[in-house]
């Protein structure tokens, strides 16, 4: 009887050819699943692999709108009877954005996948996206997955890796657990199988050298680098169809962590730095998925963005402003320009930032170095979130969005409440 693993495709997925074949290369049977499936056609499959690409164009940030969709539901409950999922690289950060992985009491999302940032003796050396080939070495006995009971302990594969939001970030304590649990399935190393933090071994500074983690039974793994895209990760697949046929034999471990609770501050603007505001000319895409993905859940709000600037200078603050302001860094003459924070009645703004913003951090040096601008002191890039509710619930709905995660990953990113 064949078995029938659903590749699931999101608008903007891209990997479903490679995806189909390597299941095909493992004696079992693709069948296409896009993202508005109906339920019975998702249950009917035998496992699961949510493909690479760009998800909702990565709006907001990698995968966080694909794991709001309906279908992920499914998937959740599928997951519970032991079916295999596979999240290959987009597909990784859906699931950790959902929660599935690492599965935490009721999925909450506990871990993030975000800027890669490329480290070598303590600097970072490079940033945003990145492509090459890695070596991999499962760190978990062989038995602990649903996709690495054909691999050897300690054996190394050699695959290919694309992505730019790919460093797992992961409290210590979770972590810890993590390990015990053997759910850090596969770490970077180099062709020894040696450990290092260093680029090029860790390609994106990822916590740990992480480059997959399964949830805690061991039947959901979420994987950055492709192993669809050669046969020597082919393994994964054949693995995953013995894990089938022998009924998904899941482990019974659990995961005691439980998430830390957003805690949400109001905004204290720098006294002693500048700041600007930057409006599109254009139409904004990205806040208007946010928008729909809230609307499709039940939320009455109306969503724009814009991007936020604090910028610390020396000097005279007119005249360096207006120097960072041509070099067209900051933001683009042709299709933004400098605004005021959107205020409506029945609203409210959040700036979220990153916590490590490696994005400042390439721009102030562009402007320091490349421009020879030396008056610039400080860069700190945000995004503001203004949000509009026509419910008379104002902080219920507030809190629901909040709860969504859909504004900001509380383990890489800051948010502060402005108004």
């Amino acid at each position: 009887m064949a078995i029938n693993i659903g590749v699931i495709q999101f608008p903007g997925s891209n990997t479903e050819r490679e995806t189909g074949l390597a299941i095909k290369r493992s004696s079992m049977r693709p069948v296409e699943v896009l993202w508005n499936a109906t339920s019975e056609k998702v249950k009917r499959c035998d496992g699961y692999i949510i493909t690479g690409g760009f998800s909702f164009e990565d709006r907001s940030r990698a995968g966080v709108v694909a794991s709001l969709d309906p279908i992920i539901g499914i998937l959740k409950e599928e997951a519970e009877k032991g079916k295999p999922i596979f999240g290959i690289c987009n597909g990784a950060q859906i699931l950790v954005e959902s929660g599935l992985v690492p599965g935490t009491e009721k999925n909450q999302t506990s871990i993030a996948l975000t800027d890669n940032k490329r480290i070598q003796n303590d600097h970072v050396v490079g940033t945003g996206y990145y492509n090459a080939w890695a070596d991999l070495k499962i760190s978990v006995p062989p038995e602990s997955t649903a996709f690495t009971r054909h691999l050897n302990s300690g054996e190394i594969i050699h695959i290919p890796f694309a992505h730019a939001e790919g460093r797992f970030i992961i409290p210590d304590k979770l972590l810890n657990e993590l390990i015990n649990n053997n759910q850090t399935v596969f770490r970077y190393c180099d062709n020894s199988g040696e450990i290092s933090s260093q680029f090029p071994i860790n390609p994106n500074g990822s916590d740990y050298n992480l480059a997959a983690v399964s949830n805690s039974e061991g039947n959901v793994l979420a994987m950055m680098p492709h192993p669809e895209r050669t046969k020597l990760g082919d393994k994964l697949f054949s693995s995953m169809r013995e894990f089938i046929q022998q009924g998904t034999p899941t482990n019974n471990n659990k995961i005691s962590y439980v998430p830390e609770k957003n805690t949400i501050d109001y905004y204290t603007p720098n006294d002693s730095a500048s700041e600007w505001v930057i409006d599109m000319v254009i139409t904004d895409n990205e806040a208007a998925t946010v928008q729909t993905a809230l609307q499709r859940i039940g939320l009455d709000v109306t969503v724009t963005r814009q991007q936020h600037w604090e910028i610390t200078t020396s000097g005279d603050p007119k005249n360096s402003l207006k120097k960072i302001e041509e070099t067209g860094e900051l933001f683009n003459s042709n299709k933004e320009y400098i605004s005021e924070i959107n205020t409506k009645k029945n609203s409210t703004s959040f700036l979220v930032r990153q916590k490590e913003d490696v994005h400042s951090q390439a721009k102030f040096e562009s402007i320091r170095e490349r421009f020879s601008i030396n008056e610039l002191v400080k860069l700190k890039r945000g995004v503001i979130w203004n949000i509009c509710i026509k419910s008379t619930n104002f902080e219920s709905v507030l809190n629901s969005i909040i709860d969504t995660n859909i504004l900001f990953n509380p383990l890489s990113h800051e948010c502060f409440r402005i108004s």
